[in-house]
């Protein structure tokens, strides 16, 4: 019993601190704006008029859209039902509640695949984690996915424990609104599946393996009822707008809408940080470009520095992108190509998930983008290099982790390999890197960081065999 009441405490003691660091970002760094209004629009215009659409600024009528899946704008919309039109301090509290049972799920996947000890460092590394938690200040995907992603790594070790149609389910619906939030929610059923197919052969100490058969029954059944809600998104956008998609476009555009392909192709060809993505991707169509703020590797040879300037000041004429200035940008970049295939299709694209993954998570707080300017701001670079230093840490911790429980939890342990490396690869095609873009892989680092902690001979935890599980 006095075993029971120590445990509770901590468990405790990790939620308040959590509350208390979700609550401190909330109140000092709120973030209502940009995308979390587009969000936001789309939700009223829903609830309100019953048009998934969004408002035109200058006319004020709503058009049609399928620029963001429903997943999110459907959690606002019943947020706005429930708290009020435009209540948005109301839906970043209840993110903190959300986070927070992240943090609980995170905590027991870890203990039942590591033990007691590991469980309650996981909970406390989910629950102090900043840069999950710095999330929850805006109205954006990011909280409800890392929910997702926590709920779909629960159900797989559940199905590992003990296979059955129960599990599956649950990861059905963790895959399905995943991807209903964001289109690269649909990895996390990817990796599933094929970790679930892959070792369904795999003895795992204490339990019998799941089985071939099996494996992909219920595979293939979580699959199937997970595409269920893009059957009717889909059929939607195609009664809409006579298009097939199934998810939402890669530019975030509605048909029709121009994408700016030459300027994207141009991206590419130097972009490596956030710094660049703030300073000159966002700023397109909405002020003008500098290009004091480009690097030097954004330029060839000084006679290609005139052409971008050139460029720059055509469109700085009336900071909109036409298809005549875009051609110019698509020039540039052929050129670019040309000189140096290697660099544009394998060094940079190499550069940025690297700096998606290992650089300082600042993005929601009040620091320099250039925040390696040590001259210019000292406690701002030591501050983000601390920041860097504790995501590195984290990423140590979860692949120790890995190695240790790679035999009693082969399959979680496989799908949170195959989902960081397909989602490395989805990145590596991006023009606009964003630290964000692998903000959903914390709560697989955290249950396995916990593990990293278990002790050296941790028993196995206590199994039921399943005979039926070989079956089929």
């Amino acid at each position: 019993m006095r075993r029971f009441y120590g445990t509770l405490a901590l468990i405790l003691l990790a939620l308040a601190l959590g509350t208390w660091l979700r609550l401190w970002f909330l109140w000092h760094f709120p973030q209502v704006n940009g995308d979390g209004l587009v969000y936001g629009d789309i939700a009223k215009n829903w609830l309100l008029h019953g048009t998934y659409g969004r408002t035109d600024s200058t006319t004020a009528t709503i058009h049609p859209t399928l620029i963001r899946l429903p997943g999110y704008p459907l959690f606002l919309a019943a947020c706005f039902r429930i708290f009020g039109v435009d209540h948005y301090g109301a839906v970043l509290y209840l993110q903190v509640a959300v986070d927070l049972l992240s943090a609980l799920i995170v905590g027991v996947t870890a203990r039942v695949i590591a033990g007691n000890r590991a469980g309650m460092w996981a909970l406390y590394l989910a629950a102090l984690c900043p840069f999950t938690a710095n999330y929850v200040a805006a109205p954006l995907s990011e909280t409800l996915s890392i929910f997702c992603v926590a709920l779909g790594c629960a159900a797989l070790v559940w199905l590992q424990m003990r296979p059955g149609w129960g599990p599956s389910l649950l990861l059905a619906a963790s895959w399905s609104y995943a991807t209903l939030l964001r289109p690269d929610g649909a990895l996390l059923a990817v990796a599933s599946c094929l970790a679930i197919v892959a070792f369904a052969n795999r003895s795992v100490p204490g339990l019998s393996p799941l089985g071939p058969g099996r494996a992909w029954r219920l595979a293939l059944g979580a699959s199937l009822l997970s595409v269920v809600p893009f059957v009717f998104w889909t059929a939607r956008n195609l009664r809409t707008f006579h298009i097939f998609e199934p998810l939402a476009p890669r530019y975030a555009t509605d048909p029709g809408e121009f994408t700016a392909p030459g300027f994207q192709r141009w991206m590419k060809t130097w972009v490596v940080d956030f710094a660049s993505t703030s300073d000159i991707y966002w700023n397109v169509d909405n002020a003008p470009l500098e290009v004091s703020l480009l690097p030097s590797r954004a330029f060839d040879s000084a006679a290609q520095r005139e052409q971008t300037a050139d460029v720059f000041a055509a469109y700085n004429e009336n900071t909109t992108l036409s298809p005549a200035i875009d051609a110019r940008f698509d020039a540039l970049a052929a050129e670019r190509e040309r000189v140096h295939p290697l660099r544009t299709y394998l060094g940079l694209p190499l550069l940025r998930v690297l700096d998606m993954w290992l650089r300082p998570r600042t993005e929601m707080l009040n620091i320099e983008l250039r925040w390696w300017e040590y001259d210019r701001h000292n406690a701002e670079t030591e501050f983000a290099a601390a920041y860097a230093g504790l995501n590195l840490a984290y990423i140590v911790l979860a692949a120790v982790g890995a190695w240790r429980v790679r035999r009693r939890s082969t399959v979680l342990v496989a799908a949170i390999v195959a989902y960081c490396l397909l989602r490395s690869l989805l990145l590596a095609t991006i023009e606009a890197p964003e630290a964000r873009y692998t903000i959903e892989v914390f709560p697989m680092l955290c249950v396995l960081a916990g593990a990293a902690c278990m002790p050296c001979r941790a028993s196995v935890p206590k199994t039921v065999r399943h005979p039926a599980a070989t079956s089929g």
